[in-house]
This record gives C-alpha cells, sequence and structure tokens, in this order.
C-alpha cells in the first residue's frame, strides 16, 4: 500500500464510494489509485462490511492501477529472462503469482499464491503424504479439487491463490497446483499439454502414469494409451509422449486468460493480457 494513502483516509475515502458528485468520484479515484490497486491488507486491519454496490465500484476503481502494478511486476519477475524457453518453475510461479493477484478483487484479505501453495504442502505432510501418488489421493480425493465444470471459461481459474481457495480450476490449473505442490515435497509431477485438455503424469514406480485432475485426478496408463489401436491420433500420442516446460505452460494460461477476457467483454484486461503474452520471446 501506498505510503500517500493513510488508514484515515482510506476509510474516508471508502465512506464516499456511493456519492454520485462527478468531482467527488473522481477525487475518490484519484487518491485510491495511489494504492497500487489493492486494499486488501487495509481490510485485513480494519474488517468493515462492503455492500455488493460497493465493492463492485471499489473493484472498478482499483482496476486501473491494477494493470499498471501487474505490469510493472511482469517487467521485474522477467527481467534477464524473458525467453519462454528459459523460464524454470520458481520464476514461472513468480510470474502467475503476479496474475493471481491481478485477478484478485483487491478487497478480499488473503494469501499469496506462495503461501497458500506452502499451506497444500504443509497440509499434505500432515496427512502422511509420502510420494506422487498419496498427493494425487489428498488433493482430488480427499481435499476434493476438480474441474471448474461451470465456469470452464472464467477468468479466475488463472487466479490460482483462488482456486485453491475454492479448490476448482481449468486444466491447467489444477496441474499446476499439483506440480507446485509436488514440488514443494520433492516430487516428480510433469505436464502434458494435451491437445484442449491440459494433463498432469506421475512415474510411480516408474510406471508412466497420466493424471487428469479436471476429472477428480482420474488415473490412465501411458502405455496403454500410446498403443496404436487406442482412440488417439498419432499427433496425440506424440504429444502425450512429451513434457510440457514450465514457460509453455505459463503461456498456456495466458491464453486461455485472454480468450475468457475476449469473451466475457473484458476488453482493457484483454490486451494487457495479450501486452504481457508478448514480453515473452518464444
Amino acid at each position: 500500500m501506498s505510503a500517500a494513502l493513510s488508514a484515515s483516509e482510506i476509510d474516508a475515502l471508502l465512506r464516499l464510494l456511493d456519492d454520485d458528485t462527478p468531482v467527488v468520484r473522481e477525487r475518490v479515484a484519484e487518491r485510491l489509485a495511489s494504492c497500487g490497486g489493492d486494499l486488501s491488507g487495509w481490510f485485513a486491519r480494519h474488517p468493515r462490511e462492503l455492500s455488493a454496490v460497493e465493492s463492485e465500484l471499489l473493484s472498478g476503481i482499483l482496476r486501473p492501477a491494477k494493470r499498471e502494478t501487474l505490469v510493472r511486476q511482469w517487467q521485474t519477475a522477467l527481467a534477464g529472462s524473458s525467453k519462454t524457453e528459459d523460464l524454470d518453475w520458481p520464476r514461472t510461479e513468480a510470474l502467475l503469482g503476479c496474475l493471481s493477484e491481478f485477478l484478485h478483487d483487491g478487497i478480499t484479505p488473503r494469501a499469496p499464491l506462495s503461501e497458500a501453495l506452502d499451506g497444500l504442502a504443509s497440509a499434505a505432510t500432515e496427512d502422511g503424504t509420502d510420494g506422487e501418488m498419496a498427493l494425487r489421493k489428498f488433493l482430488f480425493e480427499k481435499l476434493a479439487f476438480n474441474g471448474n465444470q461451470e465456469g470452464y471459461h472464467d477468468p479466475r481459474n488463472g487466479d490460482l491463490a483462488w482456486s485453491v481457495a475454492e479448490r476448482k480450476s481449468n486444466p491447467i490449473g489444477l496441474c499446476l497446483i499439483f506440480i507446485l505442490v509436488g514440488r514443494r515435497l520433492g516430487y516428480g509431477v510433469e505436464g502434458v499439454a494435451f491437445p484442449g485438455h491440459f494433463l498432469a503424469r506421475i512415474y510411480p514406480e516408474g510406471v508412466a502414469l497420466i493424471v487428469d485432475c479436471f476429472n477428480h485426478g482420474q488415473i490412465l496408463f501411458q502405455d496403454i494409451l500410446l498403443e496404436s489401436d487406442s482412440d488417439l491420433t498419432r499427433q496425440q500420442r506424440s504429444l502425450l509422449r512429451k513434457t510440457a516446460s514450465p514457460g509453455a505452460m505459463l503461456v498456456r494460461v495466458l491464453n486461455n486468460l485472454a480468450s475468457a477476457c475476449q469473451a466475457g467483454g473484458r476488453d482493457e484486461d484483454f490486451q494487457l493480457v495479450q501486452r504481457l503474452r508478448g514480453m515473452l520471446e518464444d
């Protein structure tokens, strides 16, 4: 939060949210913009009930500043490594965290993505998780992480902190959670860029298993899927053998998010996501 805004000034500005006077609204928006688009920390320290109308107004006021903040954070996180193929998991997670903060409403108190993933990893450890298969069972059976069937194209699927809290996302969002939690525990979970439906891969006891994170963590034997008489095409079998890089997964998240914003009429956010995508070199 910017030092330019004191707690008392934020409180006063919030009381003016529903003021219909144009000059007052302009001044409120101008002052709140200096917080960088995020007041969730203030709300955590100063609990306050907002009406649905007030929440919508405030979120809209914060949005332009959130766009500017995202661009700055994205540039900083990419510094020295903008090539998609060079992105490692730590940098990719940092970039996913930037997206997560942008997609958040800037109002509701919550932990950032890294802390949310840490919490899942700690919970898995306390549950006695001792390998990739056990982690799969913990996430997709015990905690019931599953596909966001009703909101498949919801932009919030790109907000992995939201997905952790709600225990749902699109295929690649769930795979990323599986991978990033697995990395914290030292487990080898891979991403598989299957056309139209992202998948994960694990190797318990050296056997390659495909995990469909969107469908309750369903397990499929890779060798069976690769058989010549399976229903998969040659191209699909070829892609099934490959492992998606962190950068490639980030690009797919951006592409999904761009499509969701465009479909939802969020033109400025669509243009912003396209700009972020353009900062990556293929």
